[in-house]
């Protein structure tokens, strides 16, 4: 059992007892001061009386014999005779002041004796002086002048001689009990001396034992109360300090825990560049960071006590749900001091406490002016051609849907004309594609200036164009469709002047008109691009009216349509992989399993031609599971040999993420093969992710949850924002080879790419640039930041084999496209 605290006090007590011994012996000397000091007293206090009486009878019999002196003079006014008899009384050594004052009390002298200063007077007794003895009496009246009032006379006598006396007699007394006491004193030194020593030795030694842990025990505390909760204390003692120090290490660690300083808190506030604004559970500021008062341009004080809705822009005020919690940021508009509005993301969350006061809301806003900025640019740019500033085919297409659905319910027609330069590739070959794009830019301001403002003009490719114009219904209106024609072919034959240089072109149109060729945006392209190759294909500069023996290409779309249902029953479906290339330093890092069908007597078929026939029926889920299948196959085996092959993509449809029962086929295939998720990734089309996107997240998030990796294929191409696109659990962004192809040589696929990249990095996503074919395109993303691509540069797809052994050479070895992307000289200009 640990001894207590009062066990130790008992030791304590123990020394107190060897004490008494000594107190004893004390008691003794003390009584014998007593009595010596009482003997001393009494004799002291006898001389002192018969000293002062002998002094006050001096002062009087003084007083009386001056005043008799002063008498005449004070009556004859004679103050020289007054001063001449004061002087003589101040030349007593013991006279130390003279003050003569008349009837009225008028002060005719008054002067102190120099001689009288203890200061000055080398007899005077040490220790404080004594007060003089002041001695006054009244002049009597002079005979001569009976009727003449007298004064008074005033003297200080001192005390310094009986003083003196009295310390004579005292030092007398003293020296006598001095003698006697250092008898007494000896003895009691011999006897209690020692047991003073050991009780001051184990006094010491037992304060300092105390003190040492209580002192640690208020240092600690101190900084504990400083807000220090780092150093933890060094426990030592096992009695009721021990448990002392246990509890303050326990409150120690449980605060280090769960405390958080208000300076901290603060501190680390205001380094977020987003803004922190804590309001009541009504709306009002309670407290913000100093990014809040940065963005709208506040004080804390203007800001606190405010509600929050005041600070929002009007327009916007009643679509923000004040009391909503939304942990998934919401777009907002905020207007600043100077008025300006501020387009934010602000994400909020409700405070939960049981003290009222503390209840209440929090919101982070982020400043997305730039990230609107950009999605505008980069949804112009994927909508809009640069060059000629009219709507690419994208956004062609989706005028062009409107128009027909217009059409439609008006129960109008409406014709497309689709339009290709004539042997437009001489014109970048003789003068470059600078003078190409300015003969593209001339050509689209004659092509407006010569139609009407109704029609719209979309650029579908580098020297394709395409319009569509409404049309009377019940009408015949090819004959003016024919005219039309004719004016664009006569408008485009004439010279362009490029370069100091003149330049004849010509061009074939084909009109295809909705809805007598066609009733859908899709079909209408097709068979006016039809009706175009049919007039290129007659010498071109002519125009034709489609008819349907122009699209043999149908009647082959159906035979492929038969064949692929039994494609997979004849193995005639191929994966091959088209590596992905890490261009820092040329390490294949992964790959793209591209499906390829081998169709006897036709050779490879590209999925462009045989997936969306697969998607018009359940034959896209089959394909994709049996890729699926293949892929995770050669996945194992590969790492029989290359134990990391690196992550290798798959291409999702629409279709496939549909099926209820797709993520359940995706983990079974994984188990059977004993394959990680982790290692693979399902590249998904905007178009795909913006259809029914409530659901698409749902399912994407599960895909996301079993470990895969999701990619937006071709990006750039769709209708999606980026705004939308931060709802989805997206990793990697890929371009769209269509921009990549021409980025050297074309400024607006430059623009394009460049704005895609930064982008990509402002999200923190992973961008890959896909068909990489030049060593100009390599150099220019690896500039701009991107450091993965896939295309023709690094080989053509490959199969499962070939990809197995190229790992495996560069498992032992250095990158195998080590020395292709190798950085360019730095002489080497590279063409924008």
């Amino acid at each position: 059992m640990m001894p207590s605290l009062k066990s130790k006090y008992l030791l304590l007590a123990l020394g107190t007892g060897a004490g008494l011994a000594l107190l004893v012996g004390g008691f003794a000397y003390y009584e014998h001061r007593i009595d010596s000091a009482d003997i001393a007293r009494l004799t002291y206090a006898t001389v002192e009386q018969k000293l002062e009486d002998d002094l006050e009878a001096r002062g009087k019999s003084v007083v009386n014999v001056t005043g008799a002196l002063l008498a005449s003079p004070l009556v004859a006014h004679n103050n020289a005779a007054i001063a001449s008899i004061a002087g003589r009384l101040l030349e007593e050594q013991d006279i130390e002041r003279v003050e003569i004052t008349d009837a009225r009390g008028v002060v005719l002298f008054s002067a102190s004796n120099p001689l009288s200063d203890p200061a000055r007077n080398a007899a005077a007794p040490r220790g404080p002086a004594l007060d003089p003895l002041v001695v006054t009496n009244s002049i009597p009246p002079d005979i001569a002048a009976p009727a003449q009032r007298t004064g008074a006379l005033k003297i200080w006598v001192s005390r310094a001689q009986m003083q003196a006396t009295l310390a004579s007699i005292g030092g007398q007394l003293e020296k006598q009990q001095g003698s006697q006491l250092k008898r007494m004193r000896a003895t009691l030194a011999r006897v209690t001396l020692p047991v003073v020593l050991l009780a001051l030795i184990g006094g010491f030694l037992l304060a300092r034992r105390r003190a040492r842990p209580i002192s640690a025990l208020i240092r600690s505390a101190d900084r504990i109360g400083e807000g220090d909760y780092t150093s933890p204390f060094a426990v030592a003692r096992r009695d009721e300090l021990g448990e002392l120090q246990h509890a303050l290490e326990r409150m120690r660690q449980k605060l280090s825990e769960t405390t958080i300083t208000k300076n901290y808190l603060d501190t680390v506030l205001n380094s977020l560049s987003d803004a922190v604004i804590v309001t009541s559970p009504d709306g009002i500021i309670k407290s913000c960071n100093e990014a809040t008062q940065r963005l709208l341009g506040y004080s804390d004080a203007d800001l606190v006590g405010k509600s929050l809705c005041s600070y929002i822009d009007e327009a916007h005020r009643s679509a923000f749900d004040l009391g909503g919690e939304a942990p998934e940021a919401r777009e907002t508009v905020l207007r600043t001091a100077s008025g300006q509005t501020i387009p934010v993301s602000m994400a909020s969350s409700s405070i939960a406490s049981l003290d009222p006061q503390f209840e209440g809301n929090i919101y982070v806003a982020r400043n997305i002016t730039e990230r609107k900025r950009a999605e505008r640019r980069i949804r112009y740019l994927a909508r809009y051609d640069t060059l000629t500033k009219m709507p690419n085919r994208m956004q062609f297409q989706h005028l062009l849907q409107q128009a027909i659905a217009r059409s439609r319910r008006n129960q109008q027609s409406l014709a497309l004309l689709y339009l290709d330069l004539d042997r437009f590739k001489d014109v970048n070959d003789t003068f470059g594609h600078s003078a190409g794009d300015r003969t593209l830019e001339i050509l689209s301001e004659r092509l407006t200036r010569v139609l009407s403002k109704d029609t719209v003009i979309g650029r579908l490719a580098g020297d394709e164009f395409a319009m569509f114009v409404d049309l009377p219904a019940d009408l015949d209106n090819r004959p003016s469709l024919g005219a039309l024609a004719r004016t664009l072919l006569d408008e485009i034959s004439r010279a362009f002047y490029v370069n100091e240089q003149e330049v004849y072109l010509t061009a074939s149109v084909g009109i295809a008109i909705c809805p007598y060729d066609a009733e859908n945006t899709i079909d209408l392209i097709r068979n006016a691009d039809a009706a175009m190759y049919h007039s290129k294909q007659n010498g071109g500069n002519t125009w034709a009216f489609y008819v349907p023996h122009m699209n043999a290409a149908a009647v082959e779309r159906l035979m492929l349509k038969s064949k692929l249902r039994r494609a997979i029953e004849r193995d005639e479906l191929v994966v091959l992989y088209q590596s992905k290339v890490d261009l820092r330093d040329g390490r294949v890092v992964g790959a793209e399993a591209l499906l390829r069908w081998r169709l006897p007597g036709h050779g490879d078929i590209s999925p462009s031609q045989f997936i969306p026939l697969a998607e018009e029926s359940s034959l896209i889920l089959d394909i994709g599971e049996w890729v699926l299948d293949r892929v995770c196959s050669d996945y194992k085996r590969w790492q029989r040999t290359v134990p990391q092959p690196g992550r290798i993509a798959m291409n999702l449809s629409l279709r496939q993420l549909k099926q209820s029962s797709f993520i359940a086929r995706c983990r079974s295939a994984f188990r059977k093969h004993g394959v990680s998720p982790t290692s693979f990734e399902l590249e998904v089309t905007e178009t795909t992710l913006m259809t029914d996107a409530k659901r698409t997240i749902g399912l994407l998030n599960e895909l996301y949850a079993l470990g895969l990796h999701l990619a937006i294929d071709d990006f750039g191409t769709g209708y999606s924002s980026l705004s939308a696109l931060q709802q989805f659990p997206i990793g990697t962004l890929k371009i769209d080879q269509s921009f990549v192809r021409d980025l050297a040589v074309d400024s607006n696929d430059a623009a394009l790419v460049r704005t895609i990249i930064d982008m990509g990095k402002s999200l923190e996503l992973e961008v890959i640039a896909e068909g990489v074919e030049t060593s100009e395109q390599l150099e220019f993303l690896r500039r701009h930041g991107c450091f993965y691509a896939q295309g023709r540069l690094f080989g053509e797809p490959m199969e499962a084999e070939r990809l197995l052994d190229i790992l495996a050479s560069q498992a032992g070895g250095s990158a195998y496209h080590a020395a292709l992307c190798t950085p360019a000289p730095r002489h080497v200009k590279l063409h924008h």
